[in-house]
């Protein structure tokens, strides 16, 4: 168990970080393939509901490179846009064979900026921590960022596929104000369809209501309105994105020293999601450190070319490349499949 003591000291690496983010600039990242999401069984695809695509262990000799907390993917699946807990964007396109990915291509990093262009010095201000697309693409549009320490979420343009200062940020309920400084705004979504088409949906990492449940907000018509999630086995939220059906995928983690870090992936039909619910959902997947996980982070989804949803991970290593890893795994959703061939 000294490994997986380490790896949980190891996110006090990032705290600890002084460095600022360098300015704009491309990056060239080494792609390794994980083609087996369990080494030990190499011929087993399907994980719970799930059926594993393919997976990267991803490298590279820029300093700010790590630490990847929130992730955003075009609706094709290849341009996406990743944000790190140490205040630095990375736009990459991602590069499949056969659908599956095999490498990052034409990346450009930078730093996230503050209102004006200023720069964010401070650790308080530079841990991002989730990230969805608002409106328009990856290339020109315009995502919202989740930060936590210094709690807030701002909506920040994006031209030619770099990361401007945010135009505003939005208003928060007062209550947000009490989360704990390290578990903020660490899932971000805006729903897709449903009821609440439109609506920006935001989880605390740990912030339990009186009842134990986990606590969150939907922002409707710019007011924010509390909404809970049930909590299952002491697992922390750390991503959230919705389908264009307004079906909702949630991100957990949870660390015990008896057991390591384990990830778990969850389903919430679209209906469900409104102003004051409690939510729960089916879960996907739940893997251990036996299958080829690390401290994930970062969630997004979009559908493949037959239809169905293609759930994307990514781990933030805490700029502890000895003993972590920076991973983007893929897998897919079946029932999903078929399900989209009907509508």
């Amino acid at each position: 168990m000294a490994l997986v003591a380490l790896q949980a000291l190891g996110a006090d690496v990032a705290v600890a970080r002084d460095a600022v983010p360098g300015e704009v600039r491309s990056v060239e990242i080494q792609a390794r393939p994980i083609p087996h999401f369990q080494a030990s069984k190499p011929d087993q695809r399907r994980f719970g509901r799930l059926e594993y695509r393919g997976g990267l262990a991803l490298t590279s000799s820029d300093p700010d490179f790590g630490g990847w907390s929130g992730l955003a993917i075009e609706p094709d699946g290849r341009q996406m846009l990743a944000v790190s807990d140490t205040g630095a964007w990375l736009s990459a396109e991602i590069v499949y064979r056969d659908g599956v990915p095999i490498g990052l291509s034409k990346a450009l990093m930078g730093p996230v900026r503050a209102l004006k262009g200023r720069r964010l010095n401070k650790k308080r201000d530079l841990d991002a921590e989730s990230m969805t697309s608002y409106s328009g693409d990856l290339t020109h549009g315009v995502v919202l960022i989740g930060f936590e320490r210094n709690h807030r979420i701002g909506l920040f343009p994006i031209e030619n596929r770099a990361l401007k200062p945010p135009i505003k940020y939005l208003k928060l309920p007062s209550e947000a104000r009490r989360m704990r400084a390290n578990s903020g705004f660490e899932a971000l979504a805006v729903l897709r369809g449903g009821p609440f088409k439109g609506g920006i949906l935001a989880f605390s990492e740990r912030y339990p209501d009186p009842t134990g449940r986990h606590t969150g907000w939907i922002w409707v018509k710019n007011t924010p309105h509390r909404i809970s999630l049930a909590d299952h086995g002491g697992f922390n939220i750390t991503d959230a994105a919705s389908l264009p059906d307004g079906t909702l995928f949630l991100l957990e983690r949870r660390f015990r020293w008896t057991e390591g870090v384990k990830m778990r992936l969850r389903r919430i039909v679209a209906d469900a999601v409104r102003p004051g619910a409690m939510l729960d959902g089916e879960i996907l997947l739940e893997a251990d450190l036996s299958r080829q996980i690390d401290n994930m982070e970062g969630l997004a989804v979009h559908r493949g070319a037959d239809g169905g949803a293609v759930l994307t991970v990514v781990s933030d290593n805490n700029f502890n490349t000895f003993l972590q890893r920076n991973l983007l795994l893929q897998f897919v959703l079946p029932d999903d499949r078929r399900a989209a061939k009907v509508r």
